[in-house]
């Protein structure tokens, strides 16, 4: 094969990924839009909203963990939950998610018997695998970023969680086009992901839902 065919295979090969990539993308977010909301008085009461980690500074939450704080704060204020999960990474001592997330929450007024933490939230797909397997959720309120919730409600309710997203966004954020554009990838990895059944690398011991708080003081 010469090189003008290699160079034309390897176009092609380029083109045809694009048109895959946007195409499920396309797909995921034509069946997620209708169940992202943007206005708390809208989104439908249900038992327990799922808050996603996101990066830390000196022990605060970043402005994109902030906002997905406040949002599902206001969710718990307006009665539209009654409990809050946490999930993040808190794998080293420099960069524990959980532990900024649940005392900004318990600081802003949740009663600590209402929030519950799942240490293992790596990523959104094990964040979602372990809410349905280790928390027994079958419904929630995934709160995140728009340009997030799209991936989550789709990998949520293909995991056998009804969900809907609440979007956390208040004004800019730093890095956010890439992001976004990154998102496109992630869309498709997760889509892989659930054809595979990929497990969580941590799984556990089950922490229902329905049952007393594994929040700590520590």
């Amino acid at each position: 094969m010469n090189i003008k065919n290699t160079i034309k295979l390897l176009l092609y090969a380029i083109i045809l990924s694009v048109i895959i990539v946007l195409g499920i993308n396309l797909l995921v977010k034509h069946q997620t839009d209708p169940s992202i909301y943007f206005n708390a008085q809208n989104i439908p009461k249900t038992r327990v909203a799922i808050i996603f980690g996101a990066g830390i500074n000196n022990n605060k939450p970043g402005k994109y963990l902030k906002d997905r704080l406040d949002a599902g704060i206001k969710l718990y204020n307006n009665q539209k939950i009654d409990k809050i999960l946490l999930s993040g990474d808190n794998g080293t001592d420099a960069h524990d998610e959980l532990t900024v997330m649940k005392i900004y929450c318990y600081e802003h007024g949740v009663d600590t018997s209402k929030i519950y933490l799942d240490y293992a939230g790596f990523d959104s797909y094990s964040t979602l695998y372990r809410s349905k397997f280790i928390f027994k959720i079958d419904t929630a309120i995934l709160v995140s970023q728009k340009y997030h919730l799209n991936r989550c409600v789709n990998i949520g309710n293909k995991l056998g969680i009804k969900s809907y997203g609440f979007a956390a966004d208040q004004g800019t954020y730093q890095g956010f086009k890439y992001a976004s554009f990154r998102e496109y990838l992630a869309i498709v990895k997760s889509a892989i992901d659930l054809i595979i059944d990929r497990k969580p690398r941590f799984l556990g011991e089950p922490v229902d839902i329905n049952g007393p708080s594994n929040y700590t003081k520590q």
